[in-house]
C-alpha cells in the first residue's frame, strides 16, 4: 500500500561520520553549489533518490514532500553542509515515476530549483535516533486528521485543491492577493472565496497535487500583511472546484468568458457538501467594503508591504506577458489598460515581443488593472499581468529608434482618471461582453452603432439606448470580443469631431 511508512531519519554531519555517503559526488556533483566541476554517467533506477542544490534552510519535511505524493516514503538522509540528502522511497517503482515526472516539471523547495537523480545507492542505512524520526514523521503526517489512515492522508495529499482559511484579518484580503501569492508554487486555475463562522476562507485549486503540497509546506502559519492575516492551510477533499462566475468572488482562470454574474459565486453542490452542513451561510459578504483592490493596495501600504507577494507594493508598473505579438501594439495597450488607470508608460519588449512593461500612475491604479485584465483574452491569447519590479518604464536614448515599441503617454488627453473626484473612478468593473457606450452623437442610431461594433470581428447580440439617447448598452457575444471593440472604437472618431468613449459595464441587457 502506498503511504507514508515507518520513515528513519538521519542527519550526517562529522566528517568520519560520512565514509559511507562521502562519495555522494558520484551521484552526479561534486557538492550542492558545484554541478559543473564533475561530469559522471547517469546511475540506474533505484529507490534512492539523489538531491542537489536545496536551499541552506530546507526542512527535512520539505524533503520528503517531494516524494511524498508518489507514494511510501522509507528513509531520509541530509547532508546539511553540502545542501544535499538522500531519499528513499518504498519501491522503485515510485522512485522511477518520480524522478520523470520532475524531468518534466522542475521541483522547487522553497521557491529554489532543485536537482534529482538516482542515487548509487540500493538502499539508505542510518542510525537515527527514534524521537528524531517521530519527530520528522509527525511533521510530514500534519495532514493527517486523527482516527484517518494512511491511504486518507495520502488521498488529501493528493488533491490540487487548497482549503485556506485567515486568522487576525485586520487587513482585507482578496482573491487576487491569493492569487498572487500562491502562483509562486505553480498555475493557480480555480478560487473560491467565502466567509464561514465569521472568517474569511477560500478553495484554491492548483493544476497539479504537487504544486499544492509546496505551497501548503511553504505558506500554512504565514502571515500575509506584517503580523496579521495568517493562513491557515489543509487539504480539501475535493479534487475540482466548479466556478460559474468570474468576479472578486470567484474566479476560473481557465475559462475567462464566463459572466459575472451577480458578485456572489454559486457554489457546486459537492462543493457545498464538503464544507460542511452550514454552507448557506458560506455566501456572506467578504469583509472590507471598499472596492477589493483598492482596499489590497490600501492594507498593503498600511502594514508597510506584502509580506508574502514578494514586492512591495510600491511599484505602478506591471509586466504583461502571452501576448499576440503579430497585433499587439503600445497604443492597443494604452487603451486597454486605460479603463483601469492612466497609463504614463508602455515599452514592448525588443527581444521579447510577446512582453510589454506598462507604467501605470500609481501602484493602486497597477493592481486595479493586474486584479481585472490579469486571465483575460487579448488577440486570441490570454494574456498574464503581474508586477514588475521595475519602479518606472525607461524611454529610449536620444536618436535610438526602437521601431516604436516605445510610447510615452504622460501627457495624453485621453486619461480617464486625471480629474479628482471623477465619476470614472465609480464606474470601474471587470471586462464583460456588455459595454457602456457614452458621448454618441445627437443624430447616432443603433444601426450605426451595431454596424460599427460589428465590424471589430464580433458579434452584436443586443442593445438599448439610455433616455437622453447620449449613452447606450451594447452587448457582444464574448468578453474576448468586448475587449477587441473597446481597443478599437474607445476614443473613435464620430464626426464632427465628437469621439466616442466605451468602458466595460456591469449591467446586462
Amino acid at each position: 500500500m502506498d503511504g507514508i511508512g515507518d520513515v528513519a531519519v538521519g542527519v550526517k554531519r562529522g566528517s568520519d561520520e560520512l565514509n559511507m555517503y562521502s562519495n555522494s559526488v558520484s551521484d552526479g556533483a561534486s557538492n550542492g553549489n558545484d554541478s559543473k566541476k564533475l561530469r559522471v554517467e547517469e546511475a540506474p533506477p533505484s529507490r534512492v533518490i539523489h538531491i542537489r542544490k536545496l536551499p541552506n534552510e530546507a526542512s527535512d519535511t520539505e524533503v520528503i514532500a517531494l516524494g511524498l505524493p508518489f507514494g511510501k516514503v522509507t528513509n531520509i538522509l541530509t547532508l546539511k553542509g553540502k545542501n544535499q540528502a538522500f531519499l528513499e522511497m518504498g519501491t522503485e517503482e515510485t522512485a522511477i515515476t518520480m524522478v520523470n515526472y520532475y524531468n518534466t516539471v522542475p521541483p522547487h523547495v522553497r521557491n529554489v530549483p532543485v536537482f534529482l537523480q538516482y542515487s548509487n545507492h540500493k538502499e539508505l542505512k542510518t542510525d537515527a535516533s527514534n524521537q528524531r524520526t517521530q519527530a520528522v514523521l509527525h511533521a510530514v503526517s500534519a495532514v493527517q486528521s486523527p482516527g484517518s489512515d494512511v491511504q486518507e492522508v495520502l488521498a488529501a495529499a493528493s488533491s490540487p485543491v487548497l482549503r485556506i482559511i485567515i486568522d487576525n484579518m485586520f487587513y482585507p484580503v482578496t482573491l487576487d492577493v491569493l492569487q498572487q501569492i500562491f502562483s509562486k508554487f505553480g498555475t493557480v486555475m480555480k478560487i473560491i472565496t467565502f466567509t464561514k463562522n465569521n472568517q474569511f476562507q477560500a478553495l484554491l485549486q492548483f493544476s497539479d497535487p504537487v504544486n499544492a503540497q509546496h505551497a501548503k509546506l511553504a505558506l500554512d502559519g504565514q502571515n500575509i500583511y506584517n503580523s496579521c492575516c495568517t493562513l491557515r492551510i489543509d487539504f480539501s477533499k475535493l479534487v475540482n472546484l466548479n466556478v460559474k462566475y468570474n468576479n472578486d468572488k470567484s474566479r476560473d482562470y481557465t475559462r475567462p468568458e464566463l459572466p459575472a454574474g451577480d458578485g456572489q459565486p454559486s457554489l457546486d453542490p459537492a462543493v457545498a457538501a464538503a464544507l460542511g452542513k452550514d454552507s448557506s451561510s458560506l455566501l456572506g459578504k467578504i469583509p472590507g467594503a471598499l472596492n477589493p483592490l483598492s482596499a489590497a493596495a490600501a492594507a498593503a501600504a498600511a502594514a508597510g508591504r506584502v509580506a508574502l507577494a514578494g514586492h512591495a507594493v510600491s511599484s505602478g508598473v506591471l509586466l504583461v506577458s502571452n501576448l499576440n505579438e503579430e497585433m499587439v501594439t503600445p497604443q492597443s495597450l494604452f487603451t486597454l489598460f486605460g479603463v483601469y488607470g492612466d497609463v504614463q508608460r508602455v515599452k514592448i519588449l525588443y527581444n521579447k515581443k510577446d512582453s510589454a512593461l506598462i507604467q501605470m500612475s500609481d501602484s493602486n491604479q497597477a493592481q486595479l488593472a493586474m486584479s481585472h485584465l490579469n486571465g483575460q483574452k487579448m488577440y486570441g491569447k490570454i494574456i498574464r499581468v503581474t508586477l514588475s519590479k521595475h519602479q518606472t518604464v525607461a524611454l529610449p536614448r536620444d536618436g535610438l529608434d526602437d521601431q516604436g515599441l516605445t510610447k510615452d503617454y504622460a501627457n495624453s488627453p485621453l486619461h480617464r482618471f486625471k480629474k479628482p473626484g471623477s465619476k470614472n473612478f465609480q464606474n470601474i468593473f471587470p471586462p464583460s461582453a456588455t459595454l457602456h457606450l457614452s458621448n454618441v452623437p445627437q443624430d447616432g442610431t443603433e444601426e450605426d452603432l451595431r454596424l460599427l461594433f460589428s465590424n471589430t470581428g464580433g458579434t452584436v447580440k443586443a442593445f438599448k439606448f439610455f433616455q437622453d439617447r447620449k449613452m447606450a448598452l451594447l452587448q457582444m457575444s464574448t468578453v474576448e470580443e468586448a475587449i477587441q471593440a473597446l481597443i478599437d472604437l474607445h476614443n473613435y472618431n464620430m464626426g464632427n469631431n465628437q469621439h466616442l468613449r466605451v468602458s466595460f459595464s456591469k449591467s446586462t441587457i
